[in-house]
Formats: structure tokens, C-alpha cells, sequence
């Protein structure tokens, strides 16, 4: 099993960062997939960012030059940092895990408005 925990999120003005973390219960070089999704109100999930365990990056093309996903193995945490912020950022973001089975955190709220 792998336990998820985020945190971060929280309300900044468009053009802003934030950097948003997630804290797995067992080592990140383990798992093979990690990432962070999204949900506006309204709208599907969505993938924003994923790494792999050997380090591979991949962006949803909405984020592309303003996020980075990066992660510390010996903190066991993954960090999702979020630049030139807009208002159709704003959603639930989402850590995920996959690690024989899919493994979700509770989410954390980005708002991004004047």
C-alpha cells in the first residue's frame, strides 16, 4: 500500500507560483509511475505531470514551460512546481501513485484569481 499525502495548494493571484507537495508512505524509487492530476468543477480529471521511476517527465501541453514535476527520494516526496499561474489552473490537484495498484491522496486546492 501506498499513502498520500498533499499539500500545498492554497489561493494566489494569476501570474503567481505555488509549489505543491506530496508525501508517500514508502520510498517514491519504488513506485513506477507518480503524478499529479487535476479537477476543475465541472471537467474530468486530467493528467497535468507524471514521472517515472527512472526519472522520465511528461507534461499536459496546457502546462508545458510553467510546471515542473520533481521529486526528493530521500524525503520520499514528490513536488509539483506551478509558475505563471492562470485562472484556468485552478482545480483540486491530485497526487497519484501507481504501485501494483492505483493509489490516489486526498487532493489539495490550487485557486488562482485576482
Amino acid at each position: 500500500q501506498v499513502q498520500l499525502v498533499e499539500s500545498g495548494g492554497g489561493l494566489v493571484q494569476p501570474g503567481g507560483s505555488l509549489r505543491l507537495s506530496c508525501a508517500a508512505s514508502r520510498s517514491i524509487l519504488s513506485i513506477g509511475v507518480m503524478a499529479w492530476y487535476r479537477q476543475a468543477p465541472g471537467k474530468e480529471r486530467e493528467l497535468v505531470a507524471r514521472i517515472t521511476n527512472l526519472g522520465t517527465t511528461n507534461y499536459a501541453d496546457s502546462v508545458k514551460g510553467r510546471f515542473t514535476i520533481s521529486r526528493d527520494s530521500a524525503k520520499n516526496t514528490l513536488y509539483l512546481q506551478m509558475n505563471s499561474l492562470k485562472p484556468e489552473d485552478t482545480a483540486v490537484y491530485y497526487c497519484y501513485a501507481y504501485y501494483t495498484l492505483p493509489y490516489w491522496g486526498q487532493g489539495t486546492q490550487v485557486t488562482v484569481s485576482s
